[in-house]
């Protein structure tokens, strides 16, 4: 049988053509598995405030493994030597890091299943792909985990500038129309290297990692962490931890196989076996919409509330400050809200909650991006930099937020 036909190229709006270097890898992306991620949105319910945000998660691990073929490149170019084997394994490695994702990405971690993040599920994904494919994964595994020796590896897979992050800030930046993340990838792949076991970006490559760093922190403000998808992440949250409390008192739920038998049962690492892995590898962002559709027509008050104000975005106010909120600011509305609608003060904090959000672009603690100067000695790129603003994007910034009805703002 001639392999020839495996060796396909996509069409990417922002690489051109992307090819894919090997048969294992084409057999990875053929797999019912990462098809899946063709239907999980990158950006969550972004698409509430950029029409334009409809990528997905498919789109995403194609970008990502081909600017790794390019880093791959650049770095052979400069003599790290990277075994065809390690090549392979990076490639893998990057292709799936993302393929544990549940619907809508981020909202779901702590909703369908119990405490347990994409993390987790993506490497139970990968071992049992490993086994489907006869071993040939656990090199990349070994490298996913940060088990491997060779510890810029793993830098390129997961760091503070990585391929991950290189690819979303474009991609999500050019899907949203946000073009303050558009950021120069190519430029900032041609200045890596590696020095003893470490990915360090040349001296003349400093002002697009600046670039870089700023465009991450424009794009936590105004796309990801923007108000408005803030507030319907958190109601999706609260609409599924709903659906799992009426199911799992025996309430009759409309809803795809797969999400009831999330919502009938508490799921947690310890319960993921094959049976409940294969369930989870069924959920995609379409059960959730439909179940929602079906969900605002409920006898239930609070499910067909927050199920309407999600399908047709009339969402809750939310107010964002810099100073905390009180739980007496939370109590007080609670009890207008549960006068107003006649429902209890539980029921009422569905609707009534406050929460805060972290933005650092920079982390100097965790792993620090490494500048090779021209004398061959390295520093942080906050000390390497004449920038003061990189010590500015260093400090994480939180600001707090409160959740409300919009009754409540015109009645008071």
């Amino acid at each position: 049988m001639s392999h020839t036909n495996k060796l396909k190229i996509f069409n990417d709006p922002i690489y051109g053509f992307i090819t894919i270097p090997d048969t294992l890898l084409y057999d990875l992306i053929q797999h019912p598995y990462f098809q899946r991620l063709r239907r999980i949105s990158q950006m969550g319910l972004s698409y509430l405030v950029y029409p334009g945000a409809h990528h997905t998660r498919f789109h995403h691990a194609l970008g990502c493994m081909h600017i790794m073929q390019k880093a791959v490149e650049v770095l052979r170019y400069k003599g790290v030597l990277i075994s065809n084997e390690e090549e392979r394994a990076l490639y893998v490695a990057i292709l799936l890091h993302d393929i544990g994702h549940g619907p809508f990405s981020h909202a779901m971690e702590h909703s369908i299943v119990e405490n347990v993040n994409h993390e987790a599920i993506s490497m139970l994904f990968m071992n049992k792909l490993n086994e489907e494919f006869n071993g040939q994964l656990t090199l990349a595994i070994q490298v996913f985990k940060g088990e491997y020796h060779r510890k810029f590896m793993l830098q390129l897979i997961s760091s503070q500038l990585d391929m991950d992050r290189m690819d979303y800030l474009k991609r999500d930046s050019f899907y949203s129309g946000v073009a303050e993340g558009n950021i120069n990838s190519d430029r900032l792949i041609q200045m890596m290297n590696v020095v003893d076991d470490v990915l360090v970006i040349e001296e003349k490559g400093i002002y697009s990692v600046e670039k870089f760093l700023m465009a991450r922190r424009l794009m936590y403000w105004q796309a990801y962490l923007h108000k408005t998808s803030l507030v319907a992440e958190n109601m999706l949250v609260r609409v599924l931890k709903r659906a799992k409390e009426l199911a799992q008192k025996g309430t009759i739920l409309p809803g795809s196989e797969p999400l009831l038998y999330f919502m009938q049962h508490k799921v947690e690492l310890a319960d993921f076996d094959d049976a409940v892995l294969e369930k989870f590898s069924q959920l995609d962002d379409s059960d959730i919409i439909s179940a929602l559709k079906a969900w605002q027509h409920h006898n239930d008050f609070i499910l067909s509330a927050l199920s309407k104000m999600i399908i047709n975005r009339d969402l809750l106010k939310i107010k964002l400050n810099s100073e905390k909120y009180t739980p007496e600011d939370v109590e007080e509305l609670k009890s207008k809200l549960a006068n107003f609608y006649r429902i209890s003060q539980q029921e009422a904090s569905y609707f009534i909650f406050k929460g805060k959000i972290k933005n650092q672009a920079y982390n100097k603690d965790v792993e620090p991006i490494k500048i090779l100067k021209k004398d061959k000695t390295i520093e942080d790129v906050v000390e390497a930099s004449d920038q003061l603003n990189l010590k500015a994007l260093s400090k994480p910034v939180t600001k707090y937020f409160i959740c409300f009805p919009k009754v409540l703002a015109e009645n008071s």
